[in-house]
């Protein structure tokens, strides 16, 4: 079964990343059916518009496959990065509009998911964080870049080095969202409606629109490549070990700077 659901109604695409008994996490099986639905739906002449969103009404997606991470060595932690890096450019990059509906907790690499979306809109019980310090990791799935694109270098930093989850109406505040709503219900009904807006213009010129904004932050920087080694590094350290596993032990970690 695949965990990636879509529905088409008037050239607007809904994909629903479906995990709800993980909190819709990220592992490799749902990278790899997100990027072949992100493609056809590139290649799909009559779909205009992506609304990404989760199922349920807990987690858009509560980050990575903590337990699937666990077991990653530092090779396969850097191909993983570079996989992810490489799936989030192709939805920034992609010239029809994709909007995040985060419908719930956005951490780790579910941040980061939406973060490549070319804007969010949030119900207001929604939680947003990079929280991989908690860990013994650093974002690997762009986060590094885009956060401080997206908030500013000082208030990125505090997120990432804080691992602190913050408030829709928080995120709205800094920059990271553009809208906040009351219910799951309101949340779609508004992605359609602003998505239904931006397709009735000719789409050269939202293509045009998203690569010329885009044309400032270069995926080909080092910033990128810094990321996914330095994520890779940390794989291979004893605080890698003990906060993965302590996470999956529900237990606190003690980090000892090895």
């Amino acid at each position: 079964m695949s965990p990636i659901k879509t529905q088409s109604t008037s050239g607007i695409l809904v994909v629903t990343i479906s995990r709800p008994d993980a909190m819709n996490a990220l592992n490799a099986d749902v990278l790899d059916a997100l990027l072949r639905v992100i493609q056809e739906a590139d290649h799909d002449g009559s779909t205009k518009g992506i609304i990404i969103t989760g199922e349920g009404d807990k987690a858009f997606v509560a980050g990575a496959d903590i337990k699937q991470l666990s077991s990653l060595n530092s090779k396969e932690a850097l191909e993983l990065s570079r996989k992810g890096q490489q799936l989030f450019k192709f939805i920034e990059d992609l010239q029809k509009p994709v909007i995040a509906a985060v419908n719930g907790f956005a951490l780790g690499g579910g941040c980061e998911l939406a973060m490549a979306c070319h804007f969010r809109l949030a119900v207001e019980n929604s939680k947003f964080g990079q929280p991989e310090v908690n860990l013994g990791l650093i974002p690997g799935y762009g986060g590094t870049q885009r956060l401080p694109q997206l908030v500013g270098r000082g208030k990125a930093l505090e997120l990432i080095l804080t691992g602190d989850m913050i408030t829709a109406q928080e995120a709205k505040a800094i920059g990271l969202v553009n809208h906040v709503v009351a219910t799951r219900e309101e949340l779609m009904e508004l992605a359609f409606k602003i998505m239904t807006r931006i397709v009735s213009k000719g789409p050269i010129a939202i293509a045009n629109a998203i690569k010329s904004v885009n044309a400032g932050y270069s995926f080909e920087n080092a910033g990128y490549t810094a990321e996914a080694e330095l994520f890779a590094a940390c794989t291979t350290t004893e605080d890698f070990k003990e906060g993965t596993t302590a996470f999956i032990e529900k237990r606190k970690a003690n980090f000892t700077g090895r």
